[in-house]
C-alpha cells in the first residue's frame, strides 16, 4: 500500500470515495485540497472506452484552451528564411536550423514545444530518439508541423495543450492552475471534454467516457460524473 503524507490525508477526508461529484463542486473542492506551497496545476484523467492497439482508435491531438494553462512555454521553430522570420515576429523564443539540431544534439534541451515547417522535417528527424521520449517531436496531427508558424506559435503561447491517449486508453491533460478561479477552470475543462467528444472513434464502442477525474499535483483525485461532465448521452 502507498504511504501517504499528513496533507494528503487530511485532503483526501474531504471527499467521499465513492460519490460522482458535479464539474464545479469538484474543482472547489480540488482548489480546497490543494496544499502545497506552490501554484499547483489542477489536471483531468479521463478514462475512454476505446482500445489503443487499433489505429482507428487512438485518440490524439491539440486544443486552445481559453484561459490558458498557466504556464507559458518556451517555443523553439525550426524554420529558414521567411518563416524563420515570422516565427521571431510571433513570439518564438528560439528559431534556427542546423544550429539548433547540433545544440540539441550535444544535450540541450531548454524548450517545452518544438514547431517545425515540414522541408525542416528530415533534418528534425534525426532527433527522433530524443525528442520523441520526452513528447517533444513535432507532429502534424496537433500542429506542430505547419507552414504557418506564426497561428501555431500564437496558439501554443495562447494556452494550447495535446493530448492523446496512453497504452490503456487513459488521457491525462492540465486546465489550468489552483490560483484560477472555478469559472476559468470550468470553461478550460468543457473545452476540453467537449473536444475529446468531438475526435470521438467511430470504432470505440459503447460507453466513451468511462471515467473523470480532476486533481492537482499533489492533491487526491475528485471524480466527476463523466455523463453530465460530457455534456451528452452515451
Amino acid at each position: 500500500m502507498p504511504k501517504f503524507g499528513k496533507k494528503y490525508t487530511e485532503a483526501a477526508k474531504l471527499i467521499e470515495a465513492n460519490k460522482l461529484y458535479e464539474v464545479s463542486e469538484a474543482l472547489e473542492l480540488v482548489k480546497k485540497t490543494a496544499s502545497a506551497k506552490f501554484d499547483e496545476t489542477v489536471e483531468v484523467a479521463v478514462k475512454l472506452g476505446v482500445d489503443p492497439k487499433h489505429a482507428d482508435q487512438q485518440v490524439r491531438g491539440a486544443v486552445v484552451l481559453p484561459f490558458g494553462t498557466g504556464k507559458t512555454k518556451r517555443v523553439l521553430v525550426f524554420a529558414k528564411g521567411e518563416k524563420a522570420k515570422e516565427a521571431e515576429a510571433a513570439g518564438a523564443d528560439l528559431v534556427g536550423a542546423e544550429d539548433m539540431v547540433e545544440k540539441i544534439q550535444g544535450g540541450w534541451t531548454d524548450f517545452d514545444v518544438v514547431v517545425a515547417t515540414p522541408d525542416m522535417m528530415g533534418m528534425v528527424g534525426r532527433l527522433g530518439k530524443i525528442l520523441g521520449p520526452k513528447g517533444l517531436m513535432p507532429n502534424p496531427k496537433v500542429g506542430t508541423v505547419t507552414l504557418d508558424v506564426s497561428r501555431a506559435v500564437n496558439e501554443i503561447k495562447a494556452g494550447k495543450i495535446e493530448y492523446r491517449t496512453d497504452k490503456a486508453g487513459n488521457i491525462h491533460a492540465p486546465i489550468g492552475k489552483v490560483s484560477f478561479d472555478v469559472e476559468k477552470l470550468s470553461q478550460n475543462f468543457s473545452t476540453l471534454i467537449d473536444t475529446l467528444n468531438k475526435v470521438k472513434p467511430a470504432a470505440a464502442k459503447g460507453q466513451y467516457m468511462r471515467s473523470v477525474t480532476l486533481s492537482t499535483t499533489m492533491g487526491p483525485g475528485v471524480k466527476v460524473n463523466p455523463v453530465k461532465a460530457s455534456g451528452r448521452k452515451e
